[in-house]
């Protein structure tokens, strides 16, 4: 059975006061005019797993303007799954709204990775359309969802590296102790190694999978990790890619006390984007082509969650159609009945959609109708 949302219920979040709503189909399409409250429809769903949603919000913005408690704002949703499916809840929690917490079966889970284990999700969004052209820190970032999908302790290398890479700053920057440095630089390689391993392994498993045509007939691309770690990896142990790294660091203090910031490290990574056909960068691409690539390795994703996981993630995508011409339109639309998707689809019209199988409402004042 494929996973899907049975019933989503809003409280306070962004422009919907009170929201429930049940979905009458596997594919769903959402249309209505900009500010209505489509993204914001979607970003509540993302929100069902761990992470920022695909807007990378704080999670103090996510509260109405003028709702209840400061702050406060709630998603929860019953999902329908081949186990005979589970409730899962998120918002804002008691206090601290700039913090969220979880609930699952009205239990509170021991750990953001049981969600991850439990549901994924996957989504386009109009600001993904610059992924080619941004800077690298928005492609690692993408690159890190596509990981946490398929790989939730991948988050916890991030954060732990992260966090000693900010405590070994502040100690470079006041008195450094030799001994407190070197546990600091342990602990940064050793979850720089890991993280980058989490990455290396997601971009292989993913260049196989669109390979054997998950995302026909959208253009192939090949995906690789330009990372000094990454080609370390590729020709040694990740225990003596970590001394190198520990040495490196130590060799280092001086440079990144002066730059305010490890010179090392999966920070400074970047995933390159190819057209597999022609090896052309994907940023040399045209407009249209960028969003066909982009839609291929989502697609391609999703394929791989479900070929790993047994069932497909969820997926949001929105206003998916903007660049696409008939024939990528066409496609996209099988693409989404042959990977069995439950889907989630936003526009500001409901024709380009005709070919979509799905069932159709339009927001109107914070309310879904079914069209």
């Amino acid at each position: 059975m494929t996973t899907q949302l049975g019933r989503l219920t809003l409280s306070d979040f962004r422009s919907y006061a009170s929201l429930r709503f049940s979905p009458a189909a596997r594919v769903n399409v959402f249309v209505g005019p900009n500010g209505s409250g489509k993204t914001n429809l979607l970003e509540a769903v993302s929100l069902l797993v761990p992470g920022r949603g695909l807007r990378g919000a704080k999670f103090i913005e996510l509260a109405r303007k003028g709702g209840g408690a400061p702050g406060s704002w709630a998603v929860a949703a019953h999902i329908d799954d081949a186990t005979g499916g589970f409730d899962l809840g998120t918002g804002s929690a008691e206090g601290a709204p700039e913090r969220r917490v979880f609930l699952l079966d009205e239990q509170k889970p021991r750990s953001q990775a049981e969600i991850a284990a439990r549901l994924a999700a996957v989504w386009l969004t109009p600001q993904m359309d610059r992924l080619f052209t941004e800077s690298a820190s928005g492609r690692r970032r993408f690159l890190d969802r596509l990981v946490v999908a398929l790989e939730p302790g991948h988050a916890r290398e991030m954060a732990a590296f992260e966090s000693a890479a900010a405590q070994r700053n502040r100690l470079l920057a006041d008195r450094p102790d030799p001994a407190w440095l070197s546990g600091l630089e342990d602990a940064m390689a050793r979850h720089a190694v890991a993280a980058t391993a989490g990455r290396a392994a997601l971009l292989g498993q993913l260049n196989a999978t669109l390979a054997r045509g998950a995302a026909a007939p959208f253009p192939l691309v090949a995906l690789d990790l330009a990372c000094p770690i990454g080609a370390k990896l590729r020709l040694r142990p990740a225990l003596d890619v970590e001394e190198e790294l520990r040495a490196a660091y130590r060799s280092a203090r001086a440079q990144d006390a002066a730059q305010r910031g490890a010179s090392l490290g999966p920070q400074k990574s970047d995933l390159l984007i190819t057209d597999a056909a022609t090896g052309r960068p994907a940023s040399s691409s045209s407009t249209g082509q960028q969003k066909a690539m982009l839609i291929g390795i989502v697609l391609g994703h999703a394929a791989l969650i479900a070929a790993v996981r047994g069932t497909p993630p969820l997926l949001l995508l929105d206003e998916p159609l903007v660049h696409l011409d008939a024939a990528h339109r066409a496609a996209l639309f099988a693409a989404i009945a042959t990977l069995d998707l439950s889907a989630w689809l936003t526009g500001t019209d409901v024709e380009p959609f005709a070919g979509l199988e799905a069932a159709c409402y339009t927001i109107r004042d914070g309310s879904i109708v079914p069209l």
